[in-house]
């Protein structure tokens, strides 16, 4: 792949309409969540060990629609919590943010490619991760530990939100753009893009490894879009060996 310096569009076409269907389907939750359960429906249910699943479903714990469908790999990184502003607002600046530099130099149907592969690839380690803890769950309830049931019925938990394909988007940014300087709210300095980037996801596997109690973040689907967008870019530039800044 070959770049060349372009100044990048404020609002980029794909950027935008990512912007417009998740801004959409989040004003159809608000409105239509009591009548249809949309978030439910949209979010990302884990794959649960066959013998826990019919446990589940006989004790009334969770119902067929808590369960994993194919169409939700799609569906849950368009979709955000109803009841927090601040998770969809949080995503949608970030994908603005870094990435409409990545459009501008990609192209739109790259960029688009991109975005939704780090979405899947998101999706894929948070449900593997997930169903580990569902069979760590299985055994807990075999031998009635009621610790280990504790810190694993998380698994049995649903998943909602671009963070993941954000996250390659942010790798992406990094990897193409590692010593531009940005300025974060909260911190008095300029820190390179390189690493911020790797301070989110050391956070992020801390997070998921130590998986507090009141943590709903899905840390490993935010590791898994930056893995994933990061073999990405390596695979698109392995002949390429120009950096840009």
């Amino acid at each position: 792949m070959s770049f060349q310096f372009t100044r990048p569009d404020n609002f980029p076409p794909i950027i935008k309409n990512i912007i417009i269907i998740n801004v959409l389907v989040w004003l159809a939750q608000l409105v239509f969540d009591s009548q249809y359960n949309l978030t439910n429906l949209f979010a990302l249910w884990p794959v649960i060990p066959g013998e826990l699943r019919s446990q589940l479903l006989m004790e009334g714990v969770i119902t067929d629609a808590q369960t994993f469908k194919p169409y939700q790999i799609a569906t849950h990184f368009f979709t955000h919590s109803p009841q927090n502003m601040f998770h969809i607002l949080f995503n949608m600046f970030g994908l603005w943010m870094f990435g409409r530099q990545l459009e501008s130099v990609w192209g739109h149907k790259r960029f688009l490619l991109y975005y939704l592969a780090c979405g899947v690839g998101a999706a894929a380690l948070h449900m593997l991760i997930q169903y580990f803890r569902a069979e760590a769950l299985l055994t807990a309830l075999h031998s009635n530990n009621e610790s280990a049931i504790m810190r694993n019925v998380g698994a049995l938990g649903s998943m909602v939100g671009a963070s993941g394909a954000v996250m390659g988007i942010m790798a992406a940014f990094a990897f193409y753009f590692p010593n531009t300087e940005l300025y974060m709210g909260f911190f008095p300095m300029p820190i390179k893009a390189k690493w911020l980037i790797l301070g989110y996801a050391a956070l992020d596997l801390f997070g998921g490894v130590a998986r507090a109690s009141n943590d709903n973040i899905a840390h490993f689907a935010h590791l898994g879009g930056a893995i994933t967008g990061f073999i990405i870019v390596l695979v698109w530039n392995k002949s390429n060996r120009r950096t840009l800044y």
